[in-house]
């Protein structure tokens, strides 16, 4: 199947909410204004900021929040009309209610009349850095307000169409509630827009006649609070009774690749709306941006990924095209039919590591996991932190950045799919801060905000690391040797097997707060060892069964390996009888990649 194809070496994507990224002020008033809060710029990503990530063992950049998307601070001299705060979450407003989709937040220019520039410039800038960069794309829904201002010549905005009179029309971009005015949620919980702040555009109102779906499907004219009400649903030819209004894909495409599917879609008539996604992701391809996060995948029928996605591998076929799937039942239709890259694993592997992280899961089902996605193990990109996940220095996670260690050398080196980490979680980040519609645990992605720990490695722009702690320093240092050492082995790309239970039942001392495996490529060979536990050391003779030493080509004798993280250990495998061991003694929370000396 096309897609299982391996890049050379692992992929490391560093995920950064570009407002949040070059914030200095460090003040961190809940629901304050982006005056007294402050905000970052495109310009804050600087040639020493990109030497600095890319440094960490990163191979692609993901900015997250570039698409205009609806914000409450007044841009109104710029052109750019005003949004109501009745409709938008926080103070500077949800990325994932893009109001624009061919122009950028002005909230990241110096200045917002030449924003699109500044971004070119930085794509520009990230290019020289040696890094790819990738930005938001998110097809189930819009902002309730889109505007489609810059849509270029010839490319009418979402909706602008639309017969509003029906419920449903294939062609239609939006579902409609026909004879129903929409009506602002019913605030609850002392929730108010702006924290409660009087304002005249506060007012409990907003205009929309007749009412639009809202973007988690809710057909009401008054969406519960709790609802996506910022947002309206997308129309990709579904009905309103579930059928599908266009040509579905047959089964035999899952075997097919994107220039199969592309030509499938050639002779097709399909609905507007996947035309009108089509060109925004040419625009961006064109303007230089080699991939897209899309969200909530699986709101958007698989066929329509199979005619977007072929398009845009069509005009890159190296674009890095990553979604979000939670479903486990269908990451094959959305990779193979979809034609998709790399999907989340949460629901599998990250919810697995949390569970461990946090004392009450067994590494036991971990190898039960990879064994699962054998067969799109390549496919599934990992990651412990990102904008939707809490940090795992929150008391609602781990409460102590230290816990990542074993479960970072885990989810990087387990699998030949990338990894992924987001800013601040190589500094430890708690995301303490009450910021206004965002809570604890999370860093907000709706207020205007400073991120503390990632400030500290920032050093007022110097990119340096100078106000970090000795401890937070060791992190960083950390996660740069391992990041590093990920994106340059080709074991790494290579074969997995599983050597846990053959220790569970063979080794002494040996227990369900480790986990080890083997990893190997012709001229690599790595044993990898975690200890999860927060507070025990361990020892133990590891063994390695006599499968993998035949794999590996190793008959009796003795063999030295070296540790890879930090090149400070050695230790021997001694393989007699068809069985290796190794003397292994591990710390609290430590991890050891030893490596066979050839």
């Amino acid at each position: 199947m096309e897609g299982t194809e391996k890049s050379a070496k692992k992929q490391v994507v560093y995920q950064v909410f570009t407002r949040l990224f070059g914030n200095t002020n460090t003040s961190n008033k809940p629901w304050g204004t982006i005056e007294e809060n402050g905000v970052g710029k495109f310009s804050d990503f600087s040639s020493k900021a990109l030497e600095e990530i890319k440094a960490l063992g990163v191979t692609h950049i993901w900015y997250t929040g570039v698409p205009h998307h609806a914000v409450i601070t007044d841009y109104s001299a710029y052109g750019i009309s005003n949004d109501d705060p009745d409709i938008v979450k926080g103070r500077a407003g949800s990325p994932y209610a893009v109001k624009d989709y061919y122009n950028v937040n002005p909230d990241l220019a110096e200045n917002p009349t030449n924003r699109l520039e500044e971004f070119k410039a930085l794509i520009d800038r990230t290019h020289r850095a040696g890094l790819k960069l990738l930005i938001d794309i998110v097809p189930n829904h819009v902002a309730r307000n889109y505007e489609g201002k810059s849509s270029p010549e010839g490319i009418l905005p979402f909706g602008a169409e639309d017969n509003r009179s029906v419920e449903y029309k294939r062609d239609n971009n939006f579902y409609y509630v026909p004879n129903e005015a929409f009506r602002v949620p019913q605030w609850q919980h002392g929730y108010a827009p702006l924290g409660g702040e009087a304002r005249k555009d506060a007012d409990g109102k907003f205009e929309e006649n007749p009412a639009k779906w809202t973007g988690n499907g809710s057909r009401l004219a008054q969406p519960h609070f709790n609802d996506w009400y910022e947002t309206v649903r997308i129309n990709y030819g579904v009905r309103p009774d579930g059928s599908l209004d266009f040509d579905e894909l047959p089964e035999s495409f899952r075997n097919k690749d994107h220039k199969a599917h592309y030509e499938f879609w050639q002779s097709k008539s399909v609905p507007d709306s996947w035309v009108k996604f089509k060109d925004i992701a040419l625009y961006w391809l064109d303007m230089g941006v080699d991939g897209f996060r899309f969200d909530m995948a699986e709101m958007v029928p698989v066929e329509f990924w199979s005619y977007m996605n072929s398009n845009i591998k069509m005009k890159n076929p190296d674009a890095f095209l990553l979604a979000e799937v939670y479903q486990p039942h269908l990451y094959r239709d959305y990779i193979q039919k979809g034609k998709m890259d790399y999907l989340y694993d949460k629901v599998e592997l990250y919810d697995s590591i949390k569970h461990i992280m946090q004392g009450h899961g067994w590494t036991d089902h971990l190898p039960i996991v990879q064994q699962g996605l054998a067969d799109i193990e390549h496919h599934m990109l990992h990651f412990l932190e990102n904008h939707d996940e809490q940090r795992i220095a929150s008391l609602e996670f781990a409460g102590d950045a230290e816990r990542g260690r074993p479960a970072m050398v885990v989810s990087a080196t387990i699998s030949t799919a990338p990894t992924m980490i987001y800013f601040g979680q190589e500094v430890g980040e708690p995301g303490a801060e009450d910021a206004g519609f965002g809570k604890p645990s999370r860093t907000s992605i709706f207020d205007y905000i400073g991120v503390p720990h990632h400030q500290r490695w920032m050093n007022d722009k110097n990119f340096d690391g100078g106000q970090l702690s000795e401890a937070e320093k060791k992190l960083r240092d950390f996660y740069k040797r391992l990041l590093n050492f990920t994106i340059n082995s080709a074991a790494l790309m290579g074969e997995y097997q599983d050597i846990h239970y053959y220790n569970r039942e063979h080794t002494e001392n040996y227990n369900h707060r480790v986990l080890s495996y083997v990893r190997w490529s012709p001229n690599e060979k790595l044993v990898v060892v975690s200890n999860f536990d927060a507070r025990e050391a361990y020892a133990f003779e590891l063994k390695i069964p006599n499968e993998v030493l035949t794999k590996w080509g190793l008959g009796d004798g003795s063999y030295e390996l070296s540790d890879q993280l930090y090149n400070t250990r050695k230790v021997q495998l001694t393989v007699e009888g068809g069985i290796g061991r190794m003397h292994v003694e591990m710390a609290a929370l430590e991890s050891v990649i030893f490596k066979l000396v050839q």
